[in-house]
């Protein structure tokens, strides 16, 4: 085997290039079993991961091993179903993820016919007292008790009127000038990552968007795409510092954005690889792809657009989700325009 490529900020994640020039990746942790992962960019690498982080070859275990109408055992059942089974790649990964850790827990053999509000309280407080990972858990209890109540299993669902109390936060970082400027300083024009930056900053796409994005779906100076979370039909011009990087663009695959395996990335596997390009450009670990969907919505405002104006780029459904940026905005320049009058008068 080669030397080492720096791991992609996974723990216990191991990169290596063979002799033939294919990139290998392992799971390995001290005083456990080595265990062979799939490809970064193909959708079953996080499942596998998280697989092998909690110690299960498999989410679904030997059927002896099933508690009958355990919590456990709807989760189970529930993965099987259809409406498991058609959800995204990247959203089945996160499932998949949280799922393993509540099937870890005590609670997971409770009887999933008598729970009630108070152990639904009990087990979302297991994982922690953070705002984000307890609404997401809580919503992922929801889900099974609708499961239950479709098989039979139950008439009410425990989840309904329990609240989760919200933190203030600012979420996720929206990328400064000076950060966006930064990664453009480090990855040149007509490089792949200064492409993946214009494509995310001059569209407002999500990553699991700007992934499908290609050749096809240009025509007359406009982008045409449906958006994979919302289903949203857009047609967005396309920005001249965007067409200049395109124009560059030298694949000849179906989608601007290939893996090494020469196929298009999914949204995980391209999350990972901008992560790195970001580190590589000296920038924080705050800095992820969809703060470049924040910022670009940022400028839009900056620039004077109306919220209408910008869920019309991004597709927003709710004006609410936009608003806040409007409205710094107008803050700014109000603020700007007083200093100046205030400038004037002295």
């Amino acid at each position: 085997m080669g030397l080492p490529v720096p791991p992609l900020n996974l723990k216990y994640v191991k990169i290596y290039r063979d002799r033939h020039g294919k990139t290998r990746y392992y799971f390995r942790k001290k005083g456990a079993k080595s265990v062979r992962l799939p490809d970064l960019h193909t959708e079953g690498f996080l499942e596998a991961y998280h697989a092998a982080l909690t110690g299960h070859e498999r989410i679904e275990p030997k059927a002896a091993t099933i508690k009958s109408q355990t919590l456990d055992h709807l989760i189970v059942l529930w993965m099987k179903s259809p409406h498991f089974l058609r959800l995204e790649g990247s959203t089945k990964a996160v499932y998949t993820r949280l799922l393993s850790r509540v099937r870890e827990s005590e609670a997971s053999q409770g009887n999933a016919l008598s729970m009630q509000a108070k152990h639904i309280r009990i087990l979302v407080s297991h994982f922690g007292t953070a705002p984000t990972t307890a609404q997401r858990i809580l919503r992922l209890l929801g889900q099974l008790m609708q499961f239950s109540i479709s098989i039979g299993w139950r008439e009410d669902d425990p989840t309904l009127g329990i609240k989760i109390k919200r933190q203030k936060s600012e979420g996720i970082h929206s990328w400064t000038e000076g950060e966006i400027a930064q990664f453009e300083a480090h990855w040149p024009s007509g490089s792949v990552p200064r492409l993946a930056l214009y494509l995310m900053l001059y569209t407002g796409q999500r990553r699991s968007d700007v992934v499908g994005m290609g050749p096809a779906d240009i025509s007359g100076g406009s982008l045409s795409l449906k958006q994979k979370k919302t289903k949203t039909e857009l047609i967005l011009p396309i920005h001249a510092a965007l067409l200049a990087e395109i124009k560059q663009w030298q694949g000849s695959g179906q989608t601007y954005l290939e893996a090494n395996s020469g196929r298009p990335y999914t949204p995980n596997g391209f999350y990972n690889v901008f992560k790195a390009w970001s580190r590589e450009a000296g920038l924080p670990e705050q800095c992820s792809p969809h703060g470049l969907r924040k910022a670009a919505a940022r400028r839009l405002a900056e620039a004077g657009c109306s919220a209408n104006q910008i869920a019309a780029i991004t597709g927003h459904k709710r004006l609410t989700d936009v608003a806040h940026y409007t409205k710094a905005a107008e803050q700014r320049k109000m603020a700007e325009d007083a200093m100046s009058r205030l400038t004037k008068s002295v």
